[in-house]
């Protein structure tokens, strides 16, 4: 819950998910899966999250 009340990434996405008409349920539930495939792959990789990853290959 506290990820989609801090303005970020998932924040934008729960509220552009409940614009499309989305059930609210499906799309916490969509957020937490996104929160635990992210701290799957820290842990995996044994680094700190880096909130710019996907830009670090550009």
């Amino acid at each position: 819950m506290s990820a989609i009340r801090v303005k970020g990434e998932l924040q934008t996405y729960y509220q552009r998910k409940v614009a499309e008409g989305k059930n609210k349920m499906s799309i916490l539930n969509a957020v937490r899966n996104k929160l635990i495939h992210r701290i799957c792959a820290v842990v995996k990789r044994k680094q700190k999250y880096d909130i710019f990853y996907p830009l670090s290959f550009v």
